[in-house]
């Protein structure tokens, strides 16, 4: 087998633009079913060329062609689709958040190694070539020492009715929605674990969802970090991080597709500035990097341990939203 078939659990916007796109432009994946729980799907599978259409999830998992599948269904229903999928034998790449808290997560974790099959979350920005390169810089000793991270997530959500993102019990609100990438990329760029978050949020006082929130983090190597995220600002997708000699700057951070591919890192030092760009198909590599560990019987380079130590941060920032309190991060 040189190529793994995909099947799509849901017509949700990002799997008709950005996931289903990618598997067709992957060299080892195809798509080859897509489900719903209408006839709608029939028409998007025949728009999107996709061989075969299911009016249930199950039927698909039922589909013994099929050898992964993506869920990018609102967030309260990844668990229990993620235990159905484990259990039928499909590898499982899974829409962030992965769950709504880390014991769901560690759950979810578990029954994919109870029955053999891969799990990955869906963070697709980490594959993007901008992030390794930061890295490295910071690895050179070109900026010193790390001292802080920054960074911010956010978009004008105008058209609210009705959308799951601000619906509490389906997992609605910012942190869930954007703020997870940048609790993501500090663990990631930085390889390091915060230990400590404070986080204030400006709650829908209907939906009771956080249209912003903001987190200040100490981390275990000592640096710290500040987090925003929002319904209610203007497109950002960025971070820097700042040391005792310079900073690094990465303005298309989380959504490099938003700018043809293309990431931009920035280095300062003192008067010194340079950029560098880099390009990267995200959504692409996703697809490559997991589908070869499919393939090859390899781990995903995002384990399920580091899935569950994300929720852990963001359980930790909703108790601190709640309690006005400074809250220890569980590990």
């Amino acid at each position: 087998m040189d190529q793994i078939r995909w099947g799509i659990l849901g017509t949700a916007n990002i799997a008709r633009t950005e996931l289903i796109p990618a598997i067709f432009r992957a060299s080892n994946a195809t798509v080859g079913a897509i489900a719903s729980r209408s006839s709608k799907v029939y028409e998007v599978a025949n728009e999107l060329n996709i061989e075969s259409a299911y009016e249930s999830y199950d039927e698909l998992l039922e589909d013994e062609e099929i050898d992964a599948v993506y869920i990018p269904l609102p967030n309260h229903l990844h668990k229990e689709w993620v235990f159905k999928a484990a259990r039928k034998g499909k590898h499982i790449l899974c829409e962030k958040p992965a769950s709504l808290t880390a014991e769901e997560a560690g759950e979810m974790v578990q029954v994919c190694k109870d029955n053999n099959v891969k799990f990955m979350e869906a963070f697709m920005y980490q594959f993007h070539p901008q992030h390794q390169r930061v890295r490295n810089i910071i690895d050179s000793g070109e900026i010193g020492e790390v001292m802080l991270f920054k960074s911010s997530h956010s978009f004008y959500f105008a058209e609210r009715t009705g959308d799951i993102r601000m619906m509490k019990d389906m997992g609605g609100g910012s942190i869930y929605d954007v703020g997870c990438y940048s609790i993501h990329a500090i663990r990631s760029v930085l390889r390091t674990e915060p230990v400590e978050v404070q986080a204030y949020a400006e709650m829908d006082s209907e939906a009771q969802v956080d249209l912003s929130a903001y987190s200040f983090l100490k981390l275990e190597n000592g640096a710290k970090a500040v987090l925003d995220c929002s319904f209610d600002m203007v497109d950002r997708n960025e971070y820097e991080v700042v040391g005792t000699k310079g900073s690094i700057k990465v303005p298309f951070a989380f959504r490099p597709d938003h700018n043809g591919g293309l990431g931009h890192v920035i280095v300062q030092t003192g008067m010194f500035k340079r950029e560098e760009k880099v390009y990267g198909d995200i959504y692409r590599m996703e697809v490559e990097h997991f589908s070869k560990a499919v393939l090859e019987n390899l781990d995903p380079i995002y384990s399920g341990a580091s899935t569950v130590q994300n929720m852990r941060v963001i359980d930790a920032c909703y108790e601190s939203i709640r309690t006005g309190e400074r809250v220890k991060v569980k590990g």
